[in-house]
């Protein structure tokens, strides 16, 4: 299989905001990132591919069917906040999930929470952020998933955490049956583990393609205000302008047409995401 999920021409409308016929894939077998700022279209999305909203027009297919004939065990799920009843232990957990998921692996859900350091008599409401996310990915990983979708699991957790969580990440991939897509703020983490990366502005696909192309793409450019010549004026992407100096990116096929003054540095995602940002505002 190719693809892991094809969305096309997806479109949805709310009253200030419009999901804009978006068409990408994510492809089978790897880590695929889903960026943008707050308010892009990132939850929208997901919550069209689970078919917790009705869109209003384009296709959806998950692992090779449309994504209403997917079963619940084919897909795990891992939201910013636990979905679990507060009262209940780890333990009570793998009890009620072996109910919903047919695939189920009792033992592999114990194995997962041994890894996490969770004990099983741990009641949620007593468990740190990053340890019901643990919860959370032990319950996804325990019913024989092909796919992760991952909506901003690593917010406001240590880097420890973190770091545990992407490994895990790159285990689940690691014999390319598996899939994941990740939806996060957090970018560091995505530009460790990450093959191919979904960049969604305003409502509409700005990039899809492999993260270290979208890295080589753009360089960020630093100098004098005097040294603001014609292509930058054309081509700047989120120019600003400060008493001292300007600061912009730009493609990198450009480089070679500008002045050999200016300091030209490499680019991360999150200065992708805000150049652009900054731009489409503009």
């Amino acid at each position: 299989m190719k693809n892991a999920i094809e969305i096309n021409e997806l479109t949805k409308h709310y009253t200030d905001f419009t999901l804009n016929s978006i068409s990408f894939n994510v492809q089978a077998g790897y880590i695929t990132g889903f960026i943008g700022p707050n308010g892009s279209g990132k939850t929208t999305t997901l919550k069209a591919i689970l078919g917790m909203i009705h869109s209003e027009g384009g296709s959806i297919k998950v692992l090779g069917d449309d994504n209403t004939l997917i079963t619940n065990s084919e897909i795990g799920i891992v939201m910013d906040s636990s979905f679990f009843v507060e009262d209940w232990t780890a333990e009570d957990v793998g009890k009620v999930m072996q109910l919903f998921y047919l695939n189920w692996d009792s033992k592999q859900f114990s194995d997962y929470l041994m890894r996490f350091n969770i004990g099983a008599t741990k009641k949620i409401r007593d468990l740190s952020r990053g340890m019901k996310v643990k919860v959370m990915l032990a319950t996804a990983l325990s019913h024989d998933a092909k796919l992760l979708l991952l909506d901003e699991p690593t917010s406001g957790l240590d880097p420890v955490a973190r770091e545990e969580i992407c490994e895990l990440l790159s285990e689940f991939v690691g014999d390319e049956s598996h899939s994941v897509f990740f939806s996060t703020h957090i970018t560091s983490d995505l530009e460790r583990i990450a093959d191919y990366i979904v960049f969604i502005l305003n409502g509409r696909i700005l990039y899809q393609g492999t993260k270290d192309e979208l890295l080589e793409s753009y360089r960020l450019v630093r100098g004098g205000l005097n040294e603001i010549d014609q292509i930058l004026q054309e081509h700047a992407i989120g120019l600003r302008r400060f008493p001292t100096g300007f600061e912009a990116m730009i493609p990198v096929t450009l480089l070679d047409s500008l002045s050999s003054d200016l300091l030209i540095e490499s680019v991360d995602l999150d200065q992708i995401i805000v150049f652009m940002n900054k731009e489409e505002r503009r």
